[in-house]
C-alpha cells in the first residue's frame, strides 16, 4: 500500500502516490484544517491542483459541505458498454464512423457558448425533450423558482451534448479484442451554472457570518448543515448529477446508433457501467453518517464497477471496487494532468501530437495539443498505486477518439 500521511495541524491526509506537486499539497493542507472533516482526507493516485479544492480528493464532511469542493462540473463521469463486435469486424479506416458521431453529437464550443454555439442543439431531437421533459424540467423550474440568478443560458440544449475540454467520447478494445463504446461529460452549462452560483452564495453566507476571512483559502467558504441554503444547495446538486447522468446515457445510445449504421448486426453486451467522478453522495463511514465530496474520484465499494481512462494516447480500465474503508471506497478517476494546458501547449506541438496518437482515429490539430498523451501521468503507475483499491476487469486501448 503507498499511503502516506500528512499532517499539518488537521486531520490526516492520506494520498496513493508519492507524486504530488506543492500546489497540490498546499490545497490539501488548507483543505485538513476545516473542523468539520471526519476522520481524514483520502487522496487518489491522479492527484494535482484543481479550481477551488484538489482533484483526486475524497472529503468527507459531517455539518457541511464546501461547493467549491464539489465544483462547476456537477456529476462528471465516465460511461462505457460493451458489444459483442470483435477488433477484426472494425474497418482498416475509422474516419466515417468517427465523422458519423461527431455528425450527430454536439461537441466543443463556438460563439462563446451564445447562440448557434455548435457544442450545443438548435432544436433539441425528440429523446433529449422526453428525457428533459419526464426527469428533468419540474425539478429545474424548482431550483430557478427560488433562486433566478442560478438559471443557466444553456438548459434543455446541452442535454445529451458532450463538451469541450478532457470530454471525449472512444470506440476502444479490450485484451479479448472485444469493442466497446466509451465516454466521459457531466452536467454542462446548467450545472456550471449551478455551481458557480452556490460557491459565491457559501462566500456571502461566510461573510454574512464574518467567518470567510478565518478560513484557510476563500474557495473552502461553506455551507451550513439545517439551513435553507444548505437543503437547496443539497437538492440542486442532486438535480444537476441527475442531468449528468442522463446526458451520458442519451450520448450512448447515439453513439450506439452511429454504430450499428456500420455494423448492422451487433448487440450490446454485460451492464453499462455510468459512474461519477465529481460529485457528493451521503455514505456511512467509520460508523457515521456524512456526506461524501468525490473531486475526481469514483466510489468503489466493494463489487463497484468503474470506469478509469488515461490519456487519448494510452489505456484505460474497467475496474471492480475492493471496499477499502481508507479511501472511504473509492479510487482514482483517471490517469491526472502532469501538465496544466498552457503548459502543455507551450512544450508540444501538432507534430507531437500525431507521434503520440499514432494509430488512433482523432482530431489531430493545434486546439487538442492541451490533452496531448505526455500532458498526463502514467496511467500504468496510477493503478500500481491503486492496487489495494479495486482489481482491474478489462484494459481498453482505444481506436478511435472525438473529443470536444
Amino acid at each position: 500500500m503507498t499511503v502516506k500521511k500528512v499532517l499539518r495541524n488537521g486531520v490526516p491526509v492520506k494520498i496513493w502516490t508519492e507524486e504530488v506537486d506543492q500546489s497540490a499539497l498546499d490545497q490539501l493542507s488548507d483543505l485538513s484544517k476545516l473542523p468539520f472533516i471526519h476522520k481524514h482526507v483520502a487522496v487518489m493516485p491522479d492527484v494535482h491542483a484543481g479550481i477551488g479544492s484538489t482533484i483526486g480528493s475524497v472529503i468527507p464532511t459531517k455539518g457541511a459541505i464546501i461547493p467549491a469542493a464539489v465544483g462547476v462540473d456537477i456529476g462528471c463521469g465516465m460511461m462505457a458498454v460493451k458489444t459483442s463486435l470483435k477488433a477484426s469486424m472494425l474497418p482498416d479506416n475509422l474516419y466515417e464512423l468517427r465523422s458519423e458521431i461527431e455528425k450527430r453529437i454536439p461537441h466543443g464550443r463556438t460563439n462563446n457558448g451564445g447562440s448557434g454555439d455548435r457544442g450545443a442543439w438548435g432544436n433539441p431531437i425528440e429523446c433529449v425533450s422526453h428525457y428533459w421533459n419526464t426527469f428533468l424540467a419540474d425539478g429545474y423550474e424548482e431550483i430557478i423558482a427560488k433562486y433566478p440568478k442560478a438559471k443557466g443560458y444553456n438548459t434543455i440544449n446541452h442535454l445529451g451534448t458532450l463538451g469541450t475540454g478532457n470530454h471525449f467520447i472512444e470506440i476502444c478494445i479490450d485484451e479479448l479484442d472485444y469493442v466497446w463504446a466509451m465516454l466521459h461529460s457531466g452536467s454542462r452549462g446548467i450545472g456550471n451554472r449551478i455551481g458557480s452560483y452556490f460557491i459565491e452564495k457559501a462566500k456571502e453566507e461566510m461573510e454574512r457570518y464574518s467567518l470567510l476571512d478565518n478560513l484557510p483559502n476563500r474557495d473552502l467558504a461553506y455551507l451550513v448543515e439545517h439551513t435553507k441554503i444548505y437543503d437547496d444547495y443539497i437538492n440542486a446538486v442532486s438535480w444537476a448529477q441527475r442531468f449528468a447522468e442522463l446526458n451520458r446515457r442519451i450520448m450512448m445510445d447515439i453513439v450506439l446508433q452511429c454504430m450499428s449504421r456500420f455494423f448492422p448486426s451487433f448487440t450490446t453486451t454485460d451492464k453499462a457501467i455510468n459512474c461519477h467522478h465529481n460529485y457528493v453522495a451521503r455514505e456511512n463511514h467509520f460508523g457515521a453518517n456524512v456526506l461524501v465530496t468525490r473531486k475526481g474520484a469514483i466510489r468503489a465499494r466493494k463489487g463497484d464497477l468503474g470506469i478509469i481512462p488515461g490519456s487519448m494516447g494510452a489505456k484505460s480500465y474497467i475496474v471492480e471496487g475492493l471496499g477499502n474503508e481508507e479511501s472511504f471506497h473509492s479510487c482514482s478517476h483517471g490517469a491526472g494532468r502532469r501538465l496544466g494546458r498552457n503548459e502543455a501547449k507551450r512544450i508540444y506541438t501538432v507534430a507531437d501530437l500525431e507521434e503520440q496518437t499514432k494509430g488512433i482515429e482523432c482530431p489531430k490539430d493545434e486546439a487538442r495539443i492541451d490533452e496531448i498523451p505526455a500532458a498526463y501521468k502514467n496511467i500504468d503507475q496510477v493503478m500500481e498505486n491503486q492496487w489495494d483499491l479495486v482489481k482491474i476487469k478489462h484494459t481498453l486501448k482505444q481506436v478511435l477518439n472525438v473529443k470536444g
